[in-house]
């Protein structure tokens, strides 16, 4: 039995055309009549997908890939990790030193010294669907604004028009870091600034969606069993795999099927998502 539906976000229920289908917005009213939780689980953060969530009357709220978990019924946060300064000044140093783009969220800003891959995508899909809490900054130095400001760090993002394969393990070598490398090319381009590109997604230790799920599952005395997981990203398959039932929609990475319990007939833009909830769950 399915008492709790956790899903991703972009490429999952948002399409490219950053709507939200009718059939899905109705799976997700028919999850709610029968009082099966539905969680909003994504690598945004809260102030960026508040509105969103609220529209869509998500029980819970799973942001920064796991960084920070919230009641979104009573506001209360349940959970939050942060990056140490220590962790935020290295990185910079290793990005600058590669001179690559870093980009980075605290609770209610994306602090970046220009607009140019990620920062950019979420800057031009502000305020697209719904309205976004998320404040743009623009600082010219970063390591002087981190030095000057001491701001509470939740993910850093590196990005660049080549490989971060080596950057990667560098820093997996240097510092305990949760990081997923994440290829926007061929398929998987990114439309909405229509630019090939890779980045890394830089959290604490241990952050990723599956333990926040488990977390999230403890506060509610449920078991994995009964959680429904539905993504299309890299950073969905460690949900997937822990949970009941793991479905990836049909424009997934395919690393993202091959780890998945179903792979649904529909993508995004024609409600993968709800053909999902209504294979697994009866109303």
């Amino acid at each position: 039995m399915i008492r709790l539906v956790a899903s991703d976000m972009d490429g999952t229920i948002v399409g490219e055309n950053n709507t939200v289908t009718a059939e899905n917005r109705k799976a997700i009213q028919d999850m709610k009549q029968s009082h099966i939780d539905f969680t909003i689980c994504t690598g945004k953060p809260y102030s960026m997908m508040k509105s969103f969530c609220q529209e869509l009357q998500a029980s819970y709220g799973i942001f920064g890939n796991g960084n920070q978990i919230i009641d979104l019924k009573t506001g209360k946060e349940i959970f939050r990790k942060t990056l140490s300064q220590e962790e935020v000044n290295t990185c910079m140093e290793m990005a600058k030193k590669e001179n690559l783009h870093l980009h980075f969220y605290t609770e209610n800003e994306l602090i970046t010294p220009k607009l140019m891959y990620m920062d950019l995508r979420n800057f031009r899909l502000k305020d697209s669907i719904f309205p976004s809490d998320l404040n743009f900054k623009i600082v010219s130095d970063l390591e002087q604004y981190i030095k000057k400001e001491n701001p509470t760090v939740f993910k850093l993002v590196i990005s660049s028009l080549t490989s971060l394969a080596k950057l990667e393990e560098k820093l997996k070598q240097t510092m305990n870091l949760t990081i997923y490398r994440i290829k926007k090319e061929k398929q998987y381009r990114d439309r909405v600034i229509n630019k090939e590109y890779e980045y890394l997604d830089i959290t604490p230790n241990k952050t990723n969606k599956s333990e926040a799920l488990s977390i999230l599952s403890k506060y509610l005395e449920i078991s994995s069993s009964e959680v429904m997981a539905i993504g299309d990203n890299l950073n969905d398959i460690d949900m997937l795999q822990s949970s009941g039932v793991g479905v990836a929609v049909a424009n997934a990475y395919e690393a993202v099927k091959q780890v998945a319990t179903y792979t649904t007939m529909n993508n995004v833009d024609h409600s993968g998502f709800a053909e999902a909830v209504y294979k697994y769950i009866s109303f």
